[in-house]
């Protein structure tokens, strides 16, 4: 990792692309030790967290997760998941956040030297190429070892620095997390 410690940094989770990340290596986050990992590179400016939430869910597993987040530095950015029913009869949710992490990583652009966006999601690419030219260095978390992977090759082509999740396993995971220890193998 290439950080400079006058740097004023920003840090963009993409929740949900996140969770399946860290799910597929077997990884459980202590975002904690997350939020004290990128203090210590830097002058950490913003940490920001993206999830849709079922509204009227208010027993949601992600519920005590947001509220965490919301009390312990981060700056949560949220919207109401959309729950339908696909043509097969299934109940799905959908709650896409590309368009707030895209508003707030330009918005944030003027004011910060590098910001880190925690996402695999290709359809930042371009979001990626606009910052950049805006004297932004942009770093991406994700991972090419899951299998499939959850790194758009092209995202990684066009960040400054790209940073395998899995090389943070020792860093940021739950220490009495059972998972901490396979090294990404579950089974």
């Amino acid at each position: 990792m290439i950080f400079y410690p006058e740097e004023r940094l920003a840090v963009l989770i993409d929740g949900a692309n996140l969770y399946s990340t860290a799910k597929a290596l077997g990884l459980e986050i202590d975002y904690k030790q997350l939020l004290g990992l990128f203090a210590s590179k830097g002058r950490l400016v913003h940490a920001l967290y993206y999830t849709a939430l079922v509204e009227d869910h208010e027993n949601s597993p992600l519920r005590p997760l947001v509220d965490w987040l919301g009390y312990n530095g981060y700056s949560m950015v949220t919207k109401s998941a959309k729950e339908y029913t696909s043509r097969d009869g299934q109940r799905r949710i959908k709650g896409n956040m590309d368009i707030e992490i895209a508003v707030d990583m330009l918005e944030l652009a003027p004011r910060v030297d590098h910001i880190i966006l925690m996402s695999g999601d290709g359809d930042f690419r371009r979001l990626v190429e606009a910052v950049q030219r805006k004297g932004v260095r942009v770093s991406v978390i994700s991972s090419v070892e899951t299998q499939p992977p959850m790194m758009s090759d092209d995202l990684r082509r066009q960040a400054d620095n790209f940073i395998e999740l899995e090389d943070l396993r020792a860093t940021i995971s739950k220490p009495d997390s059972p998972l901490s220890s396979h090294n990404g193998k579950v089974g």
